[in-house]
């Protein structure tokens, strides 16, 4: 199917995209696997081909281009290469829009030259032990003390979370005022107090180090506030749709994926003196999923342009994620299952496919929070 999404400067950046992680990331796969973390070379010579922070104004380094469908080209060809633990998604989609329209002048001077070269490494601090889809149950607490705020609290599962020299953490500044006694916090590498627990080790993406943070007694200078005090739960709630809908462009480009390297595998794997594709439940399957990935992939790309025009909806946003991350959960399932045994085995791909994209139906809210806010935004 030709997608109308892109024009020829998106398909050029791909080719610098698709050459900068065949050469440079891609050789380091299973080195950053089995240390649970891909290496700051990495992130420094993303930056030093212009990958990081390409929406960031000129003057700080970035790319002064505003275009998320920049940011869609990285995530899928990331995705067809296989590199899960890469965390510019994190940096680029997800926390960039937080520095871009929050951070003061000040800030950004401080902050994002290094966020384009990759010297610093960005993460944001939401989930807790207590608290996930539910943003409004977070316990960390951050007390104004004269030109500084006193951060106390636990988060987990944060992406990132080890490599880290920059974190936005979502704290409670005033604990009686419900939502509105929310707000951002950035945390830097080497403030007392601040302590990274163990990398969590996960079925799957490996090389993205997720880790536990803990915050005693961190004594965080009020000019590390991000925006206004008691408005962040308004910012998560403005910044989310976009890393929902990165999320969506990331599954259904898995699946896409998928879906073509086992349709090959059935032409080539025989089974009683002829390819498995020619039993009509192979192609029944195939054909399936070959519908609703085209459906998927349709819907995908209308919310990229609906965001490029900033028209992108809450309730849209939540749509693109779970319809699509459950679609590539199932897609990857069948597909693994038409691979028979050797699907089984984590040197195909389908294989890693499984662990690696298991997580997009939690992480960035849940599947059953996603169907809450549609259903809420229909009037029930």
């Amino acid at each position: 199917m030709r997608r109308e999404l892109f024009e020829p400067e998106h398909e050029a950046f791909r080719e610098t995209v698709r050459t900068f992680v065949t050469k440079e990331l891609v050789p380091h796969l299973q080195e950053w696997e089995d240390a649970g973390q891909v290496s700051r070379e990495a992130w420094r010579a993303a930056g030093a081909q212009g990958l990081l922070g390409f929406a960031v104004d000129d003057e700080f380094g970035g790319g002064g281009v505003d275009d998320f469908r920049f940011n869609v080209v990285f995530d899928e060809e990331l995705v067809n290469a296989g590199v899960s633990g890469f965390g510019s998604p994190l940096h680029n989609d997800i926390v960039a829009p937080y520095l871009m329209k929050l951070a003061n002048d000040e800030q950004k001077q401080r902050w994002l030259p290094a966020f384009c070269s990759g010297e610093l490494i960005s993460a944001i601090a939401m989930t807790e032990p207590g608290a996930g889809s539910d943003l409004q149950g977070i316990r960390t607490t951050a007390i104004r003390d004269g030109d500084e705020y006193v951060l106390n609290g636990q988060k987990t599962f944060i992406s990132n979370g080890i490599m880290s020299d920059l974190v936005i953490v979502v704290a409670r500044t005033d604990p009686d005022a419900g939502h509105q006694g929310i707000s951002l916090l950035v945390v830097e590498r080497g403030m007392p107090g601040f302590e990274r627990g163990r990398n969590l080790d996960k079925i799957g993406q490996k090389a993205q180090d997720t880790a536990e943070l803990f915050f005693n007694d961190v004594r965080v200078p009020a000019r590390n506030l991000l925006g206004e005090e008691g408005q962040g739960f308004v910012y998560l709630m403005q910044n989310l749709p976009q890393e929902r809908l990165s999320i969506g462009v990331a599954a259904i480009a898995s699946a896409t994926k998928i879906l073509g390297i086992t349709q090959e595998y059935c032409r080539e794997r025989t089974a009683f003196g002829r390819p498995i594709g020619k039993f009509q439940n192979t192609r029944f399957e195939l054909a399936e999923m070959a519908t609703e990935v085209q459906i998927g992939q349709v819907f995908a790309d209308r919310c990229v342009q609906d965001h490029v025009r900033g028209e992108l909806s809450i309730e849209h946003a939540a749509m693109a994620k779970w319809w699509l991350s459950e679609l590539n959960k199932r897609v990857v399932d069948r597909c693994l299952q038409l691979h028979g045994g050797f699907g089984y085995m984590t040197e195909y791909p389908v294989a890693k496919a499984y662990l690696d994209s298991r997580v997009q139906t939690i992480y960035g809210g849940t599947t059953e929070i996603m169907k809450e806010i549609i259903g809420r935004s229909m009037g029930f």
